[in-house]
């Protein structure tokens, strides 16, 4: 071999070793990049005549298990959506306290009734009736407490729709941009490998925001459709999606009922974003919180109703009234009731009317006829307390008549939702009730998130074997590649002295 020719094949050596070292590098540096796929470089010999004259750098390549990202992708949405919708539920549990705390519905319930029974014993005393009003008055605090939990935890939900969609747009675009940048150095012969694994991040990011699966095209393009077969644009169109902001009072709901959708080209496509933080967020606005607010509203009126029934008006909103129902839908007169309800203020400014009751009470269809304590009336007066105790508080409405049913169905503004459980005779079963489902659901989403996340972790662990970076193989690879520079350099340096000797001979 002439010294030319050794010359020529130790230089491009060079120059292939010092790209594969960069390439090296730049693994290094992303192995902890959402999405970086490990790059690597394929080398094809170099040959003239039959005789030898080193080696070239091919395109660089990413590793890719096609399939393992789907399923992490897949898995990715699971867990966002679960997230969300934990972290929201928190609050509402935080709230409420669990069931026999002392600060749930049930047990200030209890409270209450308690505080009736020491009543029973002297009615005429003053400290008894104003132990009354003040247990009524703290669950009446609760119920309120629970429903603005539920009211601002809908309100957050809803602004973190729009962020998302705002988030949607512009990963959406981003992948775009990539796309098309892939297919112009595809259709050039370039190594594309780079623009594919930034690419990769925002399909990570997409799919921590809506579940969609993702269709390579044969020019190097890409298909983003969502579960329900949604095409998602990536081309040709700003901002896409779009959100109004909106205020998620408890008479509204989605659709149709004032409270906007997400649009695309002007269609309501909002069922058809599901999973993902995007879809988490939708579910509970529009699905988990109102029935949390109609079951919430259901125990508000039907505690106010049962007292006002027996001739105690000790539940009203702030006008003093009971809302009467006025439905279809069932909960029409009452929605957001949880919110206002409240002691009545004629009984919290006069705590005697526990004793003698607020209003007389007609006898047929339901309650017996009852005629309030009059003013200067018996101070040991009882009628009232044992109404309350015997009927307000227990299953029958009077004696050998069952107590109307809270209702579970058709309820919320538009009557498509449901309580989840059956309807309980008495209040005490109703708080219970309302209390113990609010918490089944938190704990439904929090045992499907544990199962989830180490389904999430297997996927991620499998597809990190066959397609992450591994520090220790790069490193590995750093080594020999420094090695080969080392052997290439000598060659080139002996090379030189080997021109500088022959010369000198010359001359």
């Amino acid at each position: 071999m002439s010294l030319g020719a050794a010359l020529s094949i130790a230089s491009s050596q060079i120059g292939n070793l010092n790209a594969q070292i960069a390439l090296v590098s730049q693994n290094i540096a992303n192995a902890t990049t959402p999405g970086y796929a490990v790059e690597d470089v394929a080398q094809h010999s170099l040959t003239a005549g039959g005789i030898g004259l080193g080696a070239a750098n091919g395109a660089v390549q990413r590793a890719v298990d096609a399939q393992g990202q789907a399923a992490v992708l897949a898995q990715n949405a699971d867990v966002a959506s679960l997230q969300t919708r934990q972290a929201a539920l928190a609050q509402i549990d935080a709230a409420q306290g669990a069931v026999g705390s002392g600060t749930d519905l049930g047990s200030l319930l209890g409270a209450m009734g308690n505080a009736f029974s020491a009543l029973a014993v002297d009615p005429s005393n003053q400290t008894q009736q104003a132990r009354v009003v003040a247990a009524a008055s703290a669950l009446a605090g609760q119920i309120n407490s629970v429903g603005s939990a539920i009211a601002s935890t809908r309100q957050a939900a809803q602004d973190a729709i729009g962020s998302g969609v705002a988030s949607l747009n512009t990963t959406l675009a981003t992948l775009g941009t990539l796309s098309d940048q892939i297919v112009q150095g595809r259709a050039a012969g370039l190594s594309t490998a780079d623009l594919e694994n930034q690419r990769a991040a925002a399909m990570d990011r997409l799919s921590t925001l809506v579940a969609v699966k993702f269709h390579e095209q044969p020019n190097g393009d890409l298909l983003a459709i969502t579960a329900s077969g949604l095409n998602l644009p990536l081309h040709g169109t700003a901002s896409p999606f779009s959100s109004a902001p909106a205020n998620t009072a408890p008479g509204v709901y989605t659709p149709g009922g004032g409270l906007p959708g997400i649009l695309l080209g002007g269609q309501d496509v909002t069922a058809q974003l599901t999973g993902g933080q995007l879809g988490g967020n939708i579910t509970l606005r529009d699905a988990t919180l109102p029935q949390m607010q109609a079951n919430l509203d259901e125990f508000a009126y039907t505690l106010a109703n049962r007292f006002d029934a027996q001739g105690l008006t000790l539940f009203t909103d702030a006008s003093g009234t009971v809302p009467a129902a006025a439905g279809p839908p069932a909960q029409a007169g009452y929605i957001g009731f949880a919110q206002a309800i409240q002691v009545n203020p004629s009984v919290a400014a006069s705590p005697a009317l526990v004793r003698d009751g607020t209003h007389a009470v007609a006898s047929g269809g339901g309650a017996s006829a009852f005629t309030p304590n009059p003013p200067g009336g018996p101070a040991g007066f009882s009628d009232m307390i044992t109404r309350v105790l015997q009927y307000a508080l227990g299953g029958q409405v009077a004696s050998g008549v069952a107590q109307p049913p809270p209702a579970v169905s058709g309820l919320g503004p538009s009557g498509a939702l449901s309580s989840g459980y059956a309807a309980p005779s008495d209040l005490t079963g109703l708080a219970t009730a309302v209390t113990g489902s609010q918490a089944q659901a938190s704990e439904a989403v929090t045992q499907q998130l544990t199962t989830a996340q180490g389904v999430q972790t297997t996927l991620q662990t499998a597809f990190a074997a066959n397609t992450s970076v591994s520090i220790d193989a790069e490193m590995a690879k750093m080594v020999a590649l420094q090695n080969a520079y080392g052997a290439n350099a000598r060659v080139l340096s002996a090379v030189q002295s080997m021109w500088s000797q022959l010369l000198q001979t010359v001359q």
